[in-house]
Order: C-alpha cells, then structure tokens, then sequence
C-alpha cells in the first residue's frame, strides 16, 4: 500500500471506501474538539432556554435533567465513535455487517433524510442570524450565503471539518465562558432562582430530550473517527467523544436555561441570550452564525455519504471520485436552498417535530450496532464482504436484524408523544416522550437472542455436517 505524501491535497479524496492503514493519522483530542465545538450553537442553547419557558423547571433541577440526560445519552454516541478507528469506514456503510448489504437500505435512507432536514433547518437559521446581525442583507441572500458557506466546508471534507472544530473550541469554549460570567456579574431578576420547580413530567421530558439529543448524532460520528490509526483503541476516542459532546451540550443548554432565568418571563430564546449578555450579545451572535455554518457541513457531509452509500449498494465495483462528492454537495444544496427560501416562519420548529418522530427509527438501529459490534462480534467484521455485491457472509439481508429493528419501531409507538404523532400510552408520564426507552429496553436482548441463537445453529449445523 503506498504512503501519502506529506503534502496531502486539501479536498478529502476518499467517500464510502475504507480507509487504507497507510492513511490514517490524528489523535483522538481531536474528537473532543469535534464535538466539544460543534454542540456550543444557537439550536442548543434555544432547547436549554426550553427547560425553563416549556417545562418549567428551575435552575437547580433544570441542570441536573440536562446533565444526567447528556450523561447517558453520551454513552452511545462515544461508543458509536469508538467503531471508527477500527473499521475505517462510515458508519452507514458499518450497518449492512449488521442488516446486510440491501437491508442497511432502510436506515441510510432515513439517516439521509435526517442530515437533509438539520441542513435546511440550519441554513434557515444562519439566514435569519445574519439578518439579525445585518438587516440590510435580504432574506433570500442570507440564506444562500449560509448554505454555500457550509457547502463549501463540505466539500472540502474530513481535515477542514477538524481543523475549524479545533478552533471553534477554543473561540466558542471562551465565548460561552464570558457570557456565563457577564450574566452572573450582572444584577439578576428577584426570581432567578426561585422560578419555576420541580414536577416529573417536565424533569423528565428534559432527561429524554438529553437522551435523544445525543443518539441523533450517532449515525455518523464513525465517519469523524475513520481517519484514526487503528491501534488507537477503543478507549482513548470512546472518552475523547463522550466528554466532547457531554460537555459542549450541558453548556449550551445550561446557557439556554440561564439566559432564560436571567430575563424577563416569556422573552424568546435568543432575544433572550442578547439582553441578558449586553454588549457581548452581538458578538456571540456573529460567532453563533459561524458555528451553524461549521457545524451545518457535518449534516451536508454525511447526506452525501448516505446517498453515496444507497448508490453504490447497487454498484459495488463504483469507487466515486471527488467529482462525484463535489456534485452530489451541489445538488443537495440546490435543492435545500429551494425549500429553505420557501420555508414558513415555524419551519424550525416543525422541523423539530420531525426529527423526534424520525428518531423512533434511530434508536433501535442504534440498539442493534452497539450489540452487534462489542456483545456480539467484538469489533471482527470482514471490511471485504462488506463492499461484495452479494454482502459476502453478511449476505443481502439479514433477517434477524431487520426483524429486531421493526419490532423496535412497532414497540415505542404506543409511548411516542411528538408533534406528528401521540400513541394511547404517551402520556403515562404527561410531556414526556419514553418511547426511546422502551425502544432500547426491548431491541437490545431481542436481536441478542435472535444474533446468538442464529450463531448456535451455524454452529450446530456445521458439527453435524462434520459427524455425519
């Protein structure tokens, strides 16, 4: 396998193919600034000021919801990110060792559909900041800026991403720090402190949107890490990537939460952040616009991974060329572009709605990787039969993925409470959306039973064929 040569091009050269030994570099701290960086946003922190304004929680109790629910849901996005390194493939391609080559189908498209939304939902959102920021810029003009701006991260790919992140961690790190000093050295309202409380639905509703805040990122934090030597471990990107988006997103949402206690009751999210933080306000502002675009080439890159992958299930002699990558980031764009100029003033929120629905699908493919990858096959798969047209011994489908994965659907509708759909059971804790839960309680042994029962029989079989 030839070496790369010191001057690597700037425009990452590989899209769904493994990533040869010979080209793996970066340290694992490099997670840490990944995600540290890319969760200090506008997004996060209008959630945090949520626990406040919605569930009406006070600071006390509205911090340790936020912290335990991150805490825990940390747990799969590190775990996630831990596979990289030692696959050296993106975790969508990963899937068909788990569902098989055409049954990994189902989750890539859903995983596409989400980067497409968080990409329109963000450069709506980078639009309307750079409106806040300079009114004089048209609406329409914003949001193009916006969206060529994290096209053009995107394209460049995987180095450029971590390069801006390791910067951004340092700026937004201290940016936030200052702005939790501002507030705190500043008169606070009588009732900073005093206002809302505690109820069990609203403590609850923020634990689980901690929870599923972080199992969205799942389906492509391996893509972060592929690039990792391989002897790096399980250990080191599995604490670099839990303390990373842990972290970064307590402090977004602790900021939210504070920025809403610190203003008067009722004031939007980052009106809010504004007033509270004086003239330190305009100057998150403009570094909040250029972390949503940042952090908006991360849904763009992995779009184009997941289409790439859906492509290539059917072609899997196709190796697709920068070119392919740089046209596929094009056609997203023009596309997104049409629907965010087209987007009504509650798009984001909809769009929000959207997401927790579409995450009903996520948590039990989430479910399945963690127990397929260190229960079941310990971290062994063959990258060869992977990129098979026939899925080599992970075959075209494997049914019992796919049966775990659609039971794991099936069982969280009764508990599902979003804005698309309430099952008869949502309200057992009123507010608060467990159907996650019930998601991981009952797809994690279901495809453990079925994987090991499917592994004794070949077993089986083959000291019987060996006998008779």
């Amino acid at each position: 396998m030839p070496q790369m040569s010191r001057q690597d091009p700037l425009i990452e050269h590989h899209t769904v193919d493994y990533v040869p030994l010979a080209e793996r570099h970066g340290k694992a701290r490099d997670l840490f600034t990944l995600w540290f960086s890319t969760n200090i946003a506008p997004l996060p922190i209008v959630t945090g000021a949520m626990v406040a304004q919605v569930f009406h929680l006070n600071l006390m109790w509205g911090l340790l919801a936020i912290a335990l629910g991150h805490m825990l849901g940390g747990i799969v996005i590190a775990l996630a990110s831990a596979q990289g390194p030692r696959m050296g493939i993106p975790q969508m391609v990963q899937s068909r060792g788990q569902f098989g080559r055409y049954g990994a189908l189902l989750i890539v498209f859903f995983a596409a559909l989400i980067y497409i939304g968080f990409f329109i939902s963000n450069i709506v959102l980078a639009g309307k900041s750079i409106v806040g920021i300079v009114p004089e810029v048209p609406v329409p003009a914003s949001i193009l800026i916006g969206a060529l701006s994290a096209t053009a991260i995107g394209v460049i790919g995987y180095r450029f991403i971590h390069t801006l992140n390791r910067i951004g961690t340092w700026v937004m790190g201290s940016a936030l720090l200052a702005g939790f000093i501002y507030i705190f050295a500043h008169d606070l309202p009588a009732d900073f402190l005093s206002r809302g409380g505690f109820n069990l639905a609203g403590w609850l509703a923020t634990v689980s949107l901690g929870v599923i805040w972080q199992i969205s990122f799942s389906p492509y934090t391996s893509d972060y890490s592929r690039y990792l030597p391989a002897d790096i471990g399980i250990t080191r990107p599995f604490i670099a990537t839990y303390l990373g988006a842990t972290l970064g997103t307590i402090l977004s949402f602790a900021f939210g939460l504070v920025a809403a206690l610190a203003t008067p009751e009722g004031t939007e999210a980052m009106v809010a952040v504004k007033q509270a933080t004086g003239w330190l306000g305009p100057i998150l502002m403009v570094l909040f616009l250029l972390n949503i675009i940042s952090h908006n080439a991360l849904n763009l890159y992995g779009a184009v991974l997941s289409i790439v992958t859906s492509i290539q299930t059917f072609a899997s002699h196709w190796t697709p060329s920068i070119k392919v990558r740089v046209v596929l980031s094009g056609v997203i764009l023009a596309g997104c572009c049409v629907v965010a100029l087209g987007a009504s003033a509650d798009f984001i929120s909809q769009f929000i709605g959207l997401i927790l629905a579409l995450l009903l699908v996520l948590v039990p493919w989430a479910s399945i990787n963690l127990i397929d990858f260190y229960i079941i096959k310990r971290g062994h798969y063959d990258i060869a039969s992977i990129f098979r047209a026939d899925g080599g011994i992970y075959g075209r489908f494997n049914l019992h993925a796919i049966v775990a994965y659609f039971i794991g659907i099936f069982v969280q509708l009764p508990f599902a409470n979003t804005s698309l759909y309430v099952g008869p059971w949502a309200n057992l804790v009123e507010g608060a959306d467990l159907s996650w839960l019930v998601g991981l309680v009952v797809t994690c042994p279901l495809y453990y039973c079925l994987a090991t029962r499917q592994k004794t029989q070949k077993i089986r079989a083959l000291k019987l064929g060996y006998t008779d």
